[in-house]
């Protein structure tokens, strides 16, 4: 149950009486309250359908401000969406990218130790001697 809410009472020659709406804010025809966002959407595909933004306004009693944020933040959403693949195909060119680096930063390793090794004139392999 929702709290008081002030109306105009013709009954009482136009002072305030207070009312109680048992209605759910979802329910009520002002649109007051909370907007679920099932009915956010419902309202934002309305107008990318081609209604007018005025008159959807005034039909669902919500400001051409705010009916304008639901717009752009469902299209940042839907823009987000199709990035998505973009970002897996960038993810997988950074791993093997990474991998290159590593496998050549192993062989660069490898043949400064062989360097060092011919530069002291020692053999590059160990032998054992024979017994």
């Amino acid at each position: 149950m929702r709290g008081p809410q002030v109306r105009f009472c013709e009954r009482r020659g136009g002072a305030t009486c207070r009312a109680y709406s048992t209605q759910a804010p979802e329910s009520s025809p002002a649109g007051g309250g909370r907007w679920s966002t099932k009915r956010k959407m419902s309202v934002v595909l309305e107008l990318l359908r081609g209604a007018d933004l005025e008159a959807t306004s005034r039909k669902h009693r919500v400001t051409i401000a705010t009916l304008t944020q639901w717009r752009d933040r469902f299209l940042a959403g839907g823009e987000g969406g199709m990035k998505s693949r973009e970002v897996d195909v960038d993810d997988e060119e950074n791993r093997r990218l990474k991998s290159v680096v590593a496998n050549l930063s192993v062989d660069n390793e490898l043949l400064r130790e062989k360097i060092a090794r011919l530069e002291s004139n020692r053999p590059l392999a160990f032998w054992k001697s024979k017994p």
